[in-house]
């Protein structure tokens, strides 16, 4: 193969640089990661030899230029390897995961390179840069340092290998997590098996039962949109322990997609990195470059909602068991029963039944909602293409226009779970909007894992699922910066989620709901009845779910706060004690085990950051009181400041600083605990 030959390293020709999806083969990927990183060697050894004294173009703005012929593949590698993975693209991501990480390490060690960002950095408040520049300066100089350029050749030595075997451990934790998602079924093959389950639930499982290849059945995978709901209304507490106890296990089964071994040598890996740089912990190394900044302003936040939280459910504990002495049962009420008895008193107390609210939102619906909300928000308007090629036939592609009809970008949905993608909901991108050195527009992605139908219908969770994705989505979109840098989500982890958990309110706004959810059969709009319903049963469940989450962060930061991870021989145990001292309730069970835990161990992004999600919800409950305060979720005044300042804004200003230029003053706990019912002592 050649470089003229290979499609990666040809130009991309179509409209916004959109990936030539159908030309690329899993083959082409490892040949020109080889020619993208020397082209990117190649050029920051320009930026280190030039001979005129550093400035902020020549070295600062050259080094945000560089390597765009990688960033490019690297993106496009990425997102297929977590949307539409196979075999051999499962192999080029093991057989690329250390050499990528060398290469990382060489950009950010390059002494040469650093000696100018340093000379830049002492006299950064002489430069007379504007308020961008220094912020990117700023950024550059502090990854050079995080990444080891400050270290020994000796330290330097060992921190590279050090990010090679984590890059390697954490494509094996993923890719194990995986396997135990698509290897696990549950087949249900008579009545008495789908006894309880909804004609939604069950359309959902023929359909999965189909891509199967299982014929006369229905399936249960343990996607969240399936086993979830399973969980929910199956009659068969049998079947339920069954699907609870396999999907609480995955990657905790002898044999070779183990996840505990790869837990315990991440975890040390993460120490050593974090010892290297003079930090006790990964923790005190992490929270560094994030709002929180030391682990106490975390717990200060964790601890304060978590006793509110177990309070809470004990009061929803004692709802459960009413509902079960009214239908004859006895016996505590266990993990894989909780779901199932909360549905009873969900229907019961307040008469919402999900089998009653799902044909409201259909997926075409909702997504026709979040873009309307977008557009009365920011005047940005969706219009779907058909013409390019995509790389599997679920995705749908959208180019975004302003409101004066500018071309803003292109948007990728792909919403339906298959078994070539990876669990969970996300966004990505695969270019990301900057000025520097010629316009970039962004070409942004958002990943759900809906389940098909004729039409697909989403449950109020799904709704909500989806507005979160695509206000991460808009953030990307949304950007106006001139450096790639600071461009869109690439600020601070616990801001990341402020921008799609603010537009999560919009889902559930009465005139939002009115305009939009309309019966996929008669066309009915939602009746009002119906929303004052969701309304009042939208805090019944907020403590099981609060303290679910809580205890995962507080594992998280427990595990990545231990000052010797070697010592710990069973994680699993670990975890049980953490959440045995913390008073974890009885029959809750907590969002992610470590042992499938993707946000801490596919990446380091939210490694001692699962509290982020928390941190951002106390901005964004305050946020949405600004449009409270207005009288109306659309003011168009209150809009503007939050584009410019939230959405469109990058990192270009500290995110504490951008929150205030938004709101006026820093963000007030009291509308978290009042959104979640956590008032109440």
């Amino acid at each position: 193969m050649t470089e003229e030959t290979n499609p990666l390293l040809r130009p991309w020709t179509a409209p916004y640089g959109l990936p030539p999806f159908d030309r690329v083969q899993p083959g082409h990927f490892e040949p020109a990661f080889e020619v993208a990183m020397r082209q990117h060697r190649e050029e920051f050894d320009a930026i280190a030899a030039n001979p005129e004294a550093p400035t902020f173009d020549n070295t600062i703005a050259a080094f945000d230029r560089s390597g765009r012929l990688f960033a490019r593949i690297e993106a496009l590698f990425d997102n297929l390897c977590a949307s539409e993975t196979s075999p051999a693209l499962q192999e080029a991501q093991r057989r690329m995961a250390k050499p990528l990480a060398a290469h990382r390490s060489a950009t950010y060690m390059h002494m040469g390179l650093f000696g100018r960002v340093q000379a830049l950095h002492e006299t950064r408040q002489r430069l007379g840069l504007a308020p961008e520049e220094l912020r990117l300066l700023e950024r550059v100089h502090l990854d050079f340092v995080r990444a080891g350029a400050m270290l020994s050749a000796s330290a330097q030595e060992r921190y590279a290998q050090v990010m090679q075997r984590l890059a390697e451990a954490n494509t094996a934790f993923a890719q194990n997590v995986l396997h135990d998602e698509t290897d696990w079924k549950l087949v249900l093959r008579n009545e008495a098996g789908l006894a309880g389950l909804p004609d939604f639930l069950r359309a959902a499982a023929r359909s999965a039962a189909a891509e199967r290849g299982v014929a006369d059945g229905h399936v249960i995978t343990l996607s969240r949109s399936l086993v979830v709901p399973f969980l929910t209304f199956s009659e068969r507490r049998d079947l339920r322990e069954q699907a609870w106890r396999a999907w609480t296990t995955r990657g905790e089964h002898e044999g070779a997609h183990d996840n505990r071994p790869l837990v315990a040598e991440i975890l040390k890996l993460r120490e050593e990195q974090a010892r290297l740089h003079g930090y006790a912990s990964f923790a005190d190394y992490a929270l560094v470059d994030r709002m929180a900044r030391e682990p106490a302003a975390v717990y200060t936040l964790l601890d304060n909602v978590w006793e509110r939280a177990r309070h809470a459910v004990e009061r929803e504990r004692a709802m459960l068991q009413a509902a079960q002495r009214t239908d004859g049962v006895e016996g505590e009420i266990e993990a894989w029963d909780w779901r199932y008895w909360a549905e009873k008193v969900r229907q019961r107390e307040y008469a919402v039944d999900d089998a009653e609210v799902k044909p409201y939102f259909a997926l075409d619906a909702m997504v026709k909602a979040a873009f309307d909300c977008a557009h009365r928000l920011f005047g940005v308007r969706f219009t779907l293409r058909t013409d390019l090629p995509l790389y599997h036939p679920d995705v749908k592609l959208y180019e975004v226009h302003d409101a004066q009809g500018e071309p803003v970008g292109l948007f990728l949905h792909d919403n339906f779970a298959r078994p070539s993608k990876r669990s969970g909901a996300w966004m990505n991108g695969f270019a990301w909007q900057a000025r520097n050195g010629g316009v970039t527009r962004p070409v942004i992605i958002n990943n759900c894992n809906f389940n098909k139908g004729e039409p697909a219908l989403l449950g109020f969770d799904d709704v909500r699922t989806l507005f979160h994705e695509f206000g991460h989505g808009l953030h990307g979109l949304l950007s106006d910066v001139t450096y790639t840098k600071l461009s869109g989500t690439a600020v601070l982890s616990d801001f990341v989620e402020l921008p799609s958990q603010l537009f999560e309110h919009w889902m559930s706004e009465p005139e939002v709901l009115r305009r939009h959810a309309r019966h996929v059969e008669t066309g009915q709009v939602i009746p009002d009845a119906l929303i004052a319903k969701l309304k009042a049963a939208r805090r019944f469940g907020q403590g099981y779910e609060t303290v679910r989450y809580c205890a995962s962060a507080l594992v998280d930061m427990a595990a990545h706060s231990h000052p010797d991870p070697a010592s710990v021989h069973d994680w699993s145990a670990f975890e049980a004690q953490v959440l045995r001292e913390r008073g974890l309730p009885h029959g809750t069970g907590i969002m992610h085990r470590l042992v499938h835990f993707q946000h801490l161990f596919n990446h380091d992004g939210y490694a001692a950051g699962y509290y982020v999600y928390l941190w951002a919800e106390v901005l964004d409950a305050d946020a949405f009181g600004a449009f409270k305060e207005a009288g109306d979720p659309f003011d168009a005044e209150v809009a503007a400041r939050l584009k410019k300042c939230i959405y469109a804004a990058g990192n270009t200003v500290e995110p504490g600083k951008a929150y205030q230029a938004f709101r006026g003053r820093a963000a007030s706990i009291e509308p978290l605990l009042e959104k979640r019912g956590l008032l109440v002592d």
